[in-house]
């Protein structure tokens, strides 16, 4: 008698079979909390915090690939030049040397980027010397010495680091690596002390042979990238922070 009620019910349009609606409901409460903390934050927040928060959580919401999950560490995101302070003086010069990039260097030939460590220009071995040589050639000195100005109108301490790929050089001057890329970096600095009057003090040199690739010397376009002279502008508050592992 039982079973022959129930054969004849029918299932009505409002009936549930499953707790969906109340994950998404819940879903949507958690994303609405998160941007009310945010709205009450701004009041005592700095700009670049707003702005690094805002990106991690458009990326831990958003419905592109890499979204929907959160990454552990310490960090939201890592600093980049769009979310420091904009009234800082390293976020300024930023700005500064990315317009020289656009002016005198040629594509791909000189990058700028923000580590912790400080404003890092990437200059390329074509950019600045003949292959297998250390002499600054005649066509970088335009650069070079914009460059030497822009040194010289801040209080920045600067590190100069050369790099090289991995294949191996002997020769009576360059024995290694480890002597054409500080052979390198020192040539970049004597010309900053020489012809910009930049006091000694503020400047450094070092030489890293092949040991702190970009990218893996798998290709010769990848060994041309590793192939470069970094002039790192250092973070007053991190001056002894190294670059090495950042981009």
């Amino acid at each position: 008698m039982g079973a022959s009620k129930n054969k004849g019910r029918t299932k009505k349009p409002g009936d549930s079979s499953g707790p969906g609606w109340e994950i998404v409901y819940s879903g949507f409460v958690l994303i609405l909390l998160c941007f009310f903390i945010m709205l009450s934050s701004f009041s005592s927040m700095e700009e670049s915090k707003i702005m690094r928060f805002v990106r991690s959580f458009v990326k831990a919401v958003g419905i592109m690939p890499g979204g929907l999950k959160f990454d552990s560490g310490t960090m939201v995101l890592p600093e980049t030049a769009d979310i420091i302070d904009s009234s800082d003086d390293l976020a300024q010069l930023y700005s500064e040397l990315a317009e020289l990039r656009g002016r005198l260097a040629k594509e791909n030939d000189m990058s700028v980027s923000y580590t912790p460590a400080g404003l890092v220009m990437r200059l390329t071995e074509h950019a600045l010397f003949d292959v297998g040589a250390a002499g600054i050639s005649s066509q970088a000195i335009p650069l070079l010495k914009k460059i030497g100005a822009i040194i010289a109108r801040t209080d920045f301490d600067v590190r100069i680091e050369g790099h090289t790929d991995d294949l191996p050089i002997k020769t009576a001057q360059f024995p290694s690596n480890w002597e054409l890329s500080t052979a390198r970096a020192v040539k970049v600095l004597r010309y900053f002390v020489e012809t910009g009057g930049i006091a000694n003090r503020r400047l450094s040199a070092a030489g890293f042979g092949e040991y702190q690739p970009l990218v893996p010397n798998d290709s010769p376009e990848h060994r041309a990238q590793n192939r470069r002279v970094e002039i790192i502008f250092l973070n007053p508050d991190k001056k002894h922070t190294s670059t090495e592992g950042t981009s």
